[in-house]
């Protein structure tokens, strides 16, 4: 493994730690999958380098769209709980009511 896959796979698992183990505040969440989502974008986008393939160069750009796409939809439900129960603290949080 080199050092540049040994990173990011860090930096995901990283990620996945922080969203598994810390989970008090929304906030705290959506950033934690953010992170998770970089790492994979700088992995595929020099995984399409490595390969010099001109098939695989659009999927960074798709992946970075559906990053913004998920980041705009969590700033919108951490908006709407913070209104709607004034934290944003997970454990507020209850599923089963509406």
């Amino acid at each position: 493994m080199t050092p540049t896959h040994f990173t990011f796979s860090t930096t995901f698992i990283l990620g996945l730690m922080g969203l598994a183990l810390h989970r008090t505040h929304l906030l705290s969440a959506l950033l934690c999958l953010e992170g998770m989502m970089l790492s994979l974008y700088m992995a595929l986008s020099l995984w399409t380098l490595q390969l010099s393939s001109i098939s695989f160069t659009p999927s960074p750009m798709l992946l970075l769209a559906f990053s913004a796409c998920e980041a705009s939809v969590g700033l919108a439900l951490l908006v709407a709980t913070s209104r709607t129960h004034g934290t944003d603290r997970l454990q507020a949080l209850n599923i089963l009511q509406c």
